[in-house]
Parts: C-alpha cells; structure tokens; sequence
C-alpha cells in the first residue's frame, strides 16, 4: 500500500490533515467520506515529504513532544477517546510538521490500529523508549500515568543534553577562539609590524623574543596550506574513525578517561542510564526488555556493553549489581544502591533517587567546568596576546631611546 497525504473539510467547517494508508485516491476519498469528511486534497507522500524521516530537533522540538504528550495524558485521563484527543491536538499545534504526524497517527488508530503501533511508523519522532512505554500503558491500562511519566523523563533528558552540549561545545568554543585569535596574530598582525621594522632597519638588531616572534609569523604564513591540510585531513580522519564500531569504541573510551571531562561525561551516563531504567521498570516494562532499550538509547559504547554484560548475566539468573560492579564502569555507590534496590523490591525508586542526584551532580560539575575554563581561557589568551604586543613594541621603545639620545 501507497501512503497519502489528506485535508478534508469536517461537518463544522474546520480543515483537518493526516496520513493514510490506502490502495489508490479513490480509496482514501472514500475512507474519508465514511468518517462524514469531505477531501479538498490527496496527495501520494513522496520522499519529498517523508513525514516519518522528520528528526527531532528539526521537524519536531523536544518541546513539542513534552508538550504533546502532558495534554494528552490530560486528556485522557478526563475521558476523552484518544482519537480525539489527537483531534484536537493536532489542530491546535503550531508546528506544521508535528500537526500532519499527528494526522497521520490518528488515521492510523482509525484503521484499526492500537496507539503503540501507529507512533512506531514515525520512529524519528517517537523513539523506541516512548513507544515502548507506551505499549505497556495500552496493557496495564494506565495510559494517563505512563504519559505523564513519559512527560517527565523528556523533561529530565532535556535538561541532560543540555548540560552534555554545555560540557563539551563550550571547550570546543574556547579552543576555537584562541585558534582564531592566534591565526589573526600570526597572520597579520605579526607581518604588519615586520614591514614597519624592515623599513626601519636591520632585522638582525631586534630584540630575540622579536625575532622569534617574527620566525613563528613567517613559518604559519608559509606552510598554512600544508597547516590546513593536515587539520582537513585530521578531521576527515577522526569523523571516519568514529564511524567505524573500533573507533566509535576507542574514542568513547577515551572521553570517559579525559581528566576534566572524563568524570563529567561518566556522571551523564550514570543520570542518564538510572533514569532511562527506572522510567522503564515502574512503567512496567520487563526487566530484559527494559535493559535492552537502555542500552540502545545509552549514547556511548561503553556504558552500552556493560547494560548488555548486565542484561545477559540476569538472563543466566544472576542480580544485576554484580555485573554492572565486573563492568567496572559505574561508580561503586551506583552499584551498591542498585543492589540494595533489588534486596527491597525497590529498584525503580532507588534508580530514580540516584538519577536526581546524579543531575545534580552533574549541574554542579558543568558549573565547575565552565568556572574552570574561563580563567584558563583569559590567560592562556593573555598570554599570547601579551607575547605578542612586547615583542612587537620592544623595538620601537630603542628606536625611540635611541632618537632621543641622538
């Protein structure tokens, strides 16, 4: 079956859209038609509208989906059918993108679909987590709560991306300044005076710190092609690296091992995988299938094979505390709550418990880095620019000694 993009005219005049699976126009006209709505516009999706490729962050905001998914626990937990519930939010929203999935999703419940099935035909957009614990509030039924919990969590992951751009662009920012204000120096500035003092004299009577100044300017001048082909071809070969499942490994290795931003990448992982599962386990997802999400949605190598060491241990049988303690990835306080967790029958609650403080943590940390490199930031540049400017004005302080002695 073809898929098709719908408007319709409803019996109050109001325009809706959506998504469609059907065997031809007529077909979809007809489906329409016995919903007691009058089609203005099909047309075939093509992949110039591939609604199901929209990414978050481009299509559809974080924003949108927390929001979306607050109302209609709302709703649903006042009574109102889910389709409309996705009626009326789909009308409602600003987002255009958002509004045609949001169609889409509906038309799909309409032909018989349950809620979980249809969201997992747009996967860009809802992700294997939230159809999931959607999935399992559809079979408990508590819709309502797991929407709710859903709501939370996206907040909370947020608020981790947040702080994880925060942790690694605002270094990456800083190195990209102090190469800027350097090549400027080096490129320019530099070379300005060295004409000025080849005027004047001899370049042989300037002082050393000029003239290595000076020997630095001329060989970042000459060899920048080569300079910038080196960092093209660096860069090429760290994203081609990365690519590959070794490098991805070895290069997500070495960030939890970096000396400043090691131990601030590991407490997001930690927040982020005891929230994950936690959100999981009192939704009441299968402990298998839970560990299994979480792996997949870790963001790093690492953390996701000891979520899998861990998950195919407690498929032999075993808790989980002791593998994620052989893992030797998770601090030991994060074990040790883990297996008083599973002792208590508590294990969701006390991985929600580590997973707010570790947020916490990692606010406080991200802090700590960015109080930390603003210093290094302003003397390392400092530096530079103070090398710089004394090596550059030491000649004409002599020159001008020796006018005025003359």
């Amino acid at each position: 079956m073809a898929e098709w993009v719908w408007e319709a005219k409803a019996v109050g005049g109001e325009t809706r859209k959506g998504l469609m699976e059907a065997d031809s126009e007529d077909a979809v006209q007809q489906r329409l038609r016995s919903q007691k709505l009058t089609p203005t516009k099909v047309k075939k999706k093509g992949k110039a509208f591939n609604v199901a490729s929209l990414s978050i962050g481009s299509g559809v905001s974080q924003k949108d989906l927390v929001t979306f998914t607050r109302l209609l626990s709302t709703m649903i937990d006042a009574g109102l059918p889910i389709v409309q519930c996705l009626d009326i939010l789909g009308g409602q929203t600003d987002n255009k993108a958002f509004s045609v999935i949001i169609g889409g999703v509906k038309a799909q419940l309409e032909g018989g679909k349950s809620f979980s099935e249809a969201l997992k035909l747009y996967p860009a957009v809802f992700d294997t987590l939230y159809c999931n614990l959607v999935e399992a509030g559809e079979r408990g039924g508590i819709l309502d709560t797991i929407l709710n919990r859903l709501a939370v969590y996206a907040e909370k992951n947020v608020k981790l991306k947040r702080q994880l751009r925060g942790a690694m662009v605002y270094p990456s920012v800083v190195g990209l300044v102090f190469m800027v204000v350097c090549g400027v120096l080096l490129g320019w500035v530099i070379p300005s005076f060295k004409n000025i003092f080849k005027d004047l004299g001899s370049k042989d009577e300037l002082p050393k710190i000029t003239q290595v100044v000076i020997a630095v300017s001329e060989g970042f001048v000459t060899y920048l092609p080569i300079i910038a082909l080196v960092m093209l071809g660096l860069s090429i070969g760290a994203v081609y690296t990365y690519r590959q499942p070794k490098g991805k490994r070895f290069i997500h290795s070495v960030m939890l091992k970096l000396p400043i931003m090691g131990p601030v990448l590991r407490k997001i992982a930690v927040a982020r995988f005891t929230r994950t599962l936690g959100t999981l386990l009192s939704s009441g997802v299968p402990i298998l299938d839970a560990l299994d999400i979480v792996a997949r949605t870790a963001g790093n190598v690492i953390i996701e094979e000891a979520v899998n060491y861990a998950r195919q241990k407690i498929s032999e049988g075993r808790n989980m505390a002791e593998p994620l303690a052989e893992a030797n990835v998770f601090p030991p306080m994060v074990v040790q709550m883990v297996g008083v967790g599973e002792q208590t029958g508590a294990l969701d609650a006390m991985l929600n418990k580590i997973a707010d403080f570790y947020e916490d943590e990692v606010d406080v940390a991200v802090s700590a880095l960015t109080s930390l490199i603003e210093p290094v930031m302003m003397v390392g540049i400092g530096s530079v620019v103070g090398t710089v400017l004394i090596a550059m004005y030491l000649p004409i302080f002599s020159l001008a000694g020796k006018i005025k002695s003359d």
